[in-house]
């Protein structure tokens, strides 16, 4: 399988510079996202030999090692070797566990191997943090988690061969001015392709080998969101059924203007207490991105975040797509025009509130957002999309964004949120598909634009 350039390999190097074999490095993100593929072409570029252990299918001779020889490493360290056929060398060779939570017994076995200090060790997978993938094992502190998502928007373009214009708008974002305008066309045009295919090496790399077919990228889609519902089924606890509810309703929920979770669409008089886990294992599938309100944006956003208020954004845009229409409604491309030139009639501004979501964590931010009922007007005066900070304990700062998926809008309620908490807030940013300017003190950028901020 072609291997595409991840901006997380930087990061897997400079583990394993600062880390020299004193911490592991577990890598955790959804299924079907590349996390394999990156850590062994890292494995094979930057170490002499590696081993990878793949829980999904290894058998009864590996698991039996670790389960009889943690006391005998000289032991397991052979039986890995002539298992797979390599020879592993004294702080020059990595030993991959794949697939990890699979398996809890070698990811405890972590703090035996990382103090012997022979080989690094890099441990993959998903549904890391679920119960009965924890439980009755001693969880290592010699871990150093990295978290991994879709390939984003740079990744993206890199892939499509567009490095030159990668450049051109992290430059021109920089400096606060716009793209000269052909160029921003095909930018917007090169953004479209994103959200439409979205960020999963399968469907991309279906899409490219294939004339740019939509069709085939969408059929590989459709292979990922089955294997999410499979493993929703295998779920060993009660909130089997409200997971699989709330993945089904997702595009329902982001259809409507609010774009939050309705609990009684899930059960009648359903509240967020008693839905925690089903929340809980979503999230910590990674399948969606989740944001809280946020009520008090004067301090940190965290310390106020509202619970019972949220949103759940699928992990890929591409996927959400293809969770939201049929295959028989998308059958004549004619779908897939109306995306690509910004035509679709209903839902565009769900899939470009999605995409943006998605920029955004990728990222690193965590995702809030922000709404004021109004006593007297009896509705909400003020809906902020999203609210990021910098983090700062000592020069907090708070950035509202609104998202506008067309070229007419207004930012009533950034005004007024900007009006209300002025002295917290460190700028404003409009992301839409228009070209680059700045009225004020807000910055409006193209949506293509939004991985780098």
């Amino acid at each position: 399988m072609k291997v595409f350039k991840r901006k997380i390999y930087d990061r897997l190097k400079e583990w394993k510079q600062e880390s020299r074999g004193s911490k592991a490095l577990l890598i955790e993100g959804a299924r079907r996202i590349g996390k394999s593929t990156i850590v062994e072409e890292f494995a094979r570029n930057e170490y002499k030999t590696y081993a990878v252990i793949d829980f999904n299918v290894a058998g009864d001779v590996i698991k039996s090692a670790f389960n009889n020889y943690l006391t005998d490493l000289d032991s397991l360290f052979m039986i890995i070797e002539v298992e797979y056929g390599v020879k592993l060398y004294n702080r020059e060779s990595v030993i991959i566990f794949d697939e990890i939570q699979r398996f809890p017994k070698a990811r405890q076995a972590v703090k035996y191997l990382v103090a012997d200090g022979r080989y690094d060790y890099i441990e993959t997978g998903s549904l890391i943090s679920i119960k009965e993938n924890v439980e009755g094992i001693t969880l290592p502190s010699e871990e150093r988690r990295l978290t991994m998502y879709p390939m984003d928007f740079e990744e993206f373009a890199l892939a499509m061969g567009e490095e030159q214009m990668i450049g051109y708008i992290r430059k021109c974002f920089e400096r606060q001015m716009p793209l000269e305008q052909s160029i921003h066309a095909k930018a917007m045009m090169l953004f479209r392709q994103y959200m439409i295919v979205g960020g999963m090496p399968q469907s991309i790399l279906a899409y490219m080998e294939n004339d740019r077919d939509f069709r085939l990228s969408d059929m590989e889609k459709r292979d990922i969101l089955t294997m999410y519902r499979n493993d929703i089924m295998r779920i060993h606890s009660s909130y089997k059924s409200g997971v699989m509810a709330l993945f089904d309703q997702i595009p329902s929920f982001l259809s409507h203007k609010e774009r939050r979770v309705v609990m009684n669409s899930l059960e009648k008089n359903a509240t967020f207490p008693k839905y925690h886990d089903t929340f809980f294992w979503l999230a910590d599938s990674m399948m969606v991105n989740q944001c809280f309100n946020c009520s008090d944006p004067n301090v940190g956003l965290s310390l106020n975040e509202d619970r019972t208020y949220v949103k759940c954004y699928m992990c890929d845009t591409g996927l959400l797509i293809s969770h939201t229409f049929n295959e028989n409604e998308i059958s004549d491309n004619s779908l897939y025009r109306e995306l690509l030139f910004g035509k679709l009639t209903v839902n565009e501004g769900m899939f470009y509130e999605n995409v943006i979501a998605q920029m955004l964590v990728s990222n690193g931010h965590k995702l809030f957002f922000y709404t004021r009922y109004n006593n007297s007007k009896r509705r909400n005066d003020i809906e902020i999309d999203f609210l990021i900070s910098n983090n700062s304990k000592l020069k907090y700062k708070i950035y509202p964004i609104e998202v506008k998926s067309s070229d007419r809008y207004t930012i009533h309620s950034l005004n007024r949120f900007a009006d209300t908490f002025r002295e917290r807030i460190g700028g404003c940013y409009v992301i839409h598909p228009r070209n680059l300017k700045k009225e004020g003190d807000v910055l409006f950028i193209p949506a293509y634009m939004t991985f780098c901020i």
